[in-house]
């Protein structure tokens, strides 16, 4: 049947106004109409899609459920990391001023300097999502995973209403939002109550039912959970100026259609940092969802990119957490774990007990100063709570009711994983295994780090296969890795013969890598990319820096005594020396270098910065080469800008290049410079 210009004209009419009303109910709570007519509405437009199959669109509100359920997640590498915020457990509101009192001092802003500006916003009980929008329409969402990569979702995230499938007005070439998707308690009960008529299972409690319905494999099913949205923050961002402050970004996403939390404000210093941690926390029972604390940000865009981050966490924002609900119960055990980064942290076995919507039987006692500045033992009787709705922990011991003959906890010397010594760094609070590349606690996250885009880059050796490699005592540490073959990964799961072989290349490709993505690889405490940069520019090669005292670390700029300490520890292991050397038996290189001070490297002084997609070399690449060289590889384009380097789909960088007069090169102006320089 032929479409005629009336019919796309009522079709594309009724998506415009179902997408306004959808708006106006679920993000606005201001409904024009009555549910009748939109039922009217919503049906009309159906019966022209089922005449007319042609008219339907990804973005019409009748294509929200639908496809058909899937086989298992599809990983997902975030082009921006997804990294989470440092949370501070004490939920004492004066906490905030250790917060703007380190923002002040890392931003060198004395005493009579003026108060630092925040973003003050609730923290959601749910779970954090990344929508990607390109030219308005969303085309991927997808859960966090371990901050690099996580799992497409975007079939069950079309199910939420809050969640718009167009945004509105003039908007980015692509828009990545950062947010979270949660339960309202009004959903939860009503969910709940159609669950117990049908006598089927009902939900714990809403922050389950938002995590169940994202990693349901039927989208149908995950419909019949009524979840919604907050956005919250930015990943990858291509054709759009940004504003200049957090406030501002978030008011600029809801003019965009989305749905942001109008439960924030910007306040002034530490004084309205607490003030807002008063005002929420009185608030707390009242609000329609569930939150576990309050989220502070610095507001100014420009002073978030200069504070940076902390290996996965940005500096300048933290978690405040509010109390949670606590009761008695006995401590049968106290039992050590090793975490996936070496921290040995104290574990009490409890009585069961039901807390916060969940029966608790562990709880943690955070670290040898805890437990001996509560003084829990055996035996004891104690409150116990369920920080935050999530991780358990003893608050405190109610000594009326200690059994005599009751001893004191002692942390034991040796991991018992892996035999390998156990030191608490001074300064530190935390415990820690030093056999980091070869404890099996910390195997998974050491392999996984170690192949990660920005260490070796070993493609193709996700999170599933190195819970299958080390499951299987396959890989034991990384340097099993390569002597892995395609006929032993090809008897693994999801992983066929193509696959096998193209990790089998990945592993090979990933033997020649240089000095600092080797020594970020390891995964060395306090030792970021930066910092494994500056090692290898000051040392050159690897057997210097093994051989290199705390003294010796300290003397070289932007490594203090804490980061000095744990470099010097991790080579000290035995464990690790042995992994390392095994690591180049296996054929791993890089080209050691003859150190030169950076004022003599050809390019000192140069601010260069990438945007867009070369072809001959990855971004990584050209910005190592480009550092080698003595260059800055910045993020953002300014007047201090010496270069842009523009690829193909070069986004706002470009634009703002040419506006500020700063020279362009193309792909081969770069290779040009590079060689030059060499």
């Amino acid at each position: 049947m032929i479409v005629t210009g009336d019919v796309l004209a009522r079709a594309a009419e009724l998506r415009e106004q179902l997408r306004g009303h959808d708006y106006r109910y679920y993000v606005l709570d201001a409904p024009e109409i009555p549910d009748a007519e939109y039922d009217r509405l919503f049906q009309e437009l159906q019966a022209l899609e089922a005449a007319h199959s042609e008219l339907v669109t990804p973005d019409s509100p009748t294509q929200r459920v639908g496809g058909r359920p899937l086989a298992g997640f599809t990983p997902v590498r975030h082009r921006s990391p997804m990294l989470s915020i440092h949370t501070e457990t004490d939920t004492r509101p004066d906490g905030a001023q250790a917060f703007d009192a380190q923002i002040r001092r890392e931003l060198g802003l004395n005493d009579e300097a003026a108060p630092v500006e925040y973003a003050c916003e609730l923290k959601f009980d749910g779970l954090a999502i990344s929508l990607r929008y390109e030219h308005g329409l969303l085309t991927q969402a997808a859960t966090r995973g371990d901050g690099e990569t996580g799992e497409d979702v975007t079939q069950n995230v079309r199910t939420l209403k809050t969640v718009p499938l167009r945004l509105q007005g003039s908007t980015p070439e692509v828009l990545e939002v950062r947010g979270e998707a949660y339960m309202s308690h009004a959903d939860f009960e009503r969910y709940n109550a159609r669950q117990r008529t049908a006598g089927l299972p009902t939900l714990v409690n809403p922050r389950n039912g938002a995590a169940g319905a994202i990693r349901q494999l039927d989208p149908a099913q995950a419909a019949k959970r009524p979840l919604s949205f907050f956005a919250y923050g930015l990943g990858e961002v291509q054709g759009w100026e940004l504003p200049e402050t957090h406030s501002a970004l978030l008011d600029a996403l809801a003019g965009f259609g989305l749905p942001v939390c109008g439960h924030r404000v910007v306040a002034q210093g530490a004084a309205g940092l607490i003030a807002f941690h008063h005002a929420v926390a009185a608030k707390r029972d009242a609000l329609p969802f569930d939150i576990d604390g309050v989220v502070y940000k610095v507001n100014r865009l420009d002073w978030q990119r200069q504070l940076g981050f902390r290996t996965r966490e940005p500096r300048w924002a933290v978690a405040h957490k509010f109390p949670a609900q606590e009761q008695l119960t006995v401590v049968e055990a106290i039992e050590v774990q090793v975490g996936r980064t070496g921290a040995i942290t104290p574990v009490a076995r409890l009585k069961p007990v039901f807390v916060g919507g969940v029966t608790v039987t562990n709880a943690t006692l955070h670290n040898a100063d805890e437990v001996a500045r509560k003084d829990v033992r055996v035996g004891d009787t104690v409150i116990v709570r369920r920080a935050g709705d999530v991780i358990p922990e003893v608050v405190s011991v109610v000594l009326e009711r200690r059994p005599a003959g009751l001893h004191p906890f002692a942390m034991p010397e040796q991991c018992p994983m892996c035999g390998s010594q156990i030191l608490r760094p001074a300064g530190e609070a935390v415990a820690r295994c030093m056999g980091g590349l070869y404890c099996r606690a910390q195997r998974k996250e050491a392999i996984r780090h170690f192949a990660s885009r920005r260490a070796l880059d070993i493609e193709g050796l996700g999170d599933k296969l190195v819970e299958q490699l080390v499951d299987r005592e396959q890989v034991r540490s990384p340097a099993d890795l390569y002597a892995l073959d395609a006929s032993m990964l090809s008897g693994l799961e999801r992983m066929g013969g193509k696959s096998a072989e193209n990790l089998v290349r990945a592993l090979e490709r990933s033997k020649t890598t240089t000095l600092e993505r080797f020594l970020y690889a390891l995964g060395i405490r306090e030792v970021g990319e930066t910092t494994a940069r500056t090692l290898a520019a000051h040392f050159g090669a690897l057997e210097p820096l093994l051989r290199a005292d705390e003294a010796r670390l300290q003397q070289i700029s932007d490594i203090g005594p804490v980061a000095a300490a744990a470099i010097r520890a991790f080579f000290q292991e035995p464990h690790n020396r042995d992994v390392i050397a095994s690591l180049q038996a296996a054929g791993v290189q890089w080209p050691e270098t003859v150190v030169k001070p950076v004022a003599e490297l050809p390019l000192a002084g140069k601010t260069i910065v990438l945007t867009g997609t070369l072809d001959s070399l990855s971004r990584d690449q050209a910005a190592d080469r480009l550092r080698a060289l003595g260059a800055k590889v910045a993020g953002s384009v300014s007047k201090k800008t010496d270069y842009v380097v523009a690829g193909r789909d070069a986004g706002s960088k470009l634009d703002k290049a040419h506006q500020l007069g700063i020279p362009v090169l193309d792909e081969a102006g770069l290779l040009a410079l590079l060689d030059h320089s060499a």
